[in-house]
């Protein structure tokens, strides 16, 4: 009954996260199977959900529940940005397109920030902290696979330049989680939105896989 709430949504998400982490495009992608263009498209998808967390982190700074989840030193879109350029030239923007997938992913993040500040603090567990953890798996294997330079263009989106101690970030972070402000129902409803948020993910991979499929 005395669980954790960072424990409690590590644990109740735990299913769904592993869905995500194994999902055929993923294991393809990191073993080596699947071209650059496959990480490329991966990264487009990515662009759409950072733009829909990060598009009203600046309002939501101030709110009490999600505001002290905010924080400069995790936001990706320019870093991402920097790695579209890379990936696709200077005119990526003009070939962007999002998945259906994608775009629902996307929507319910958008809408979780606009209406529902607990919603949007389980969307940013789960991006956030997997970013800094499985994320740098991705970067690794990008790095070896595709020839990036190590922590450069192209894997940008995974390098954390003004996170000294992601280990220490991480606990940190989870502390934030623990002192939530909800009370029990509430909390229960962000673990709900966490496992929501790793089956869209999970979907969009689905989605990528069907775009990318290993040929015999």
């Amino acid at each position: 009954m005395n669980t954790a709430f960072s424990t409690l949504i590590r644990t109740a998400s735990h299913e769904q996260h592993m869905e995500a982490e194994t999902s055929t495009f993923m294991s393809d992608l990191l073993g080596g199977r699947l071209g650059v263009e496959a990480y490329g498209r991966y990264t487009e998808q990515l662009w759409f959900v950072y733009e829909a967390l990060e598009a009203d982190a600046e309002r939501l700074a101030s709110d009490p529940v999600a505001g002290p989840f905010i924080r400069p030193e995790l936001l990706r879109r320019g870093a991402l940005e920097r790695d579209l350029t890379h990936l696709r030239g200077a005119d990526w923007r003009a070939t962007l397109t999002a998945l259906p997938a994608t775009e629902a992913y996307a929507a319910r993040v958008a809408e979780c920030a606009r209406e529902w500040p607990g919603g949007y603090v389980a969307h940013h567990y789960t991006r956030y902290l997997g970013d800094l953890s499985g994320g740098q798996i991705i970067r690794g294997k990008a790095e070896q696979t595709w020839g990036f330079a190590r922590k450069g263009d192209g894997v940008r989106f995974y390098v954390f330049e003004d996170i000294g101690n992601p280990a220490a970030f991480k606990r940190g972070y989870r502390e934030l989680l623990d002192g939530v402000r909800a009370d029990e129902l509430e909390r229960q409803r962000i673990v709900a939105e966490c496992r929501r948020a790793f089956a869209l993910n999970t979907a969009v991979f689905h989605a990528l896989g069907e775009e990318f499929p290993l040929t015999a």
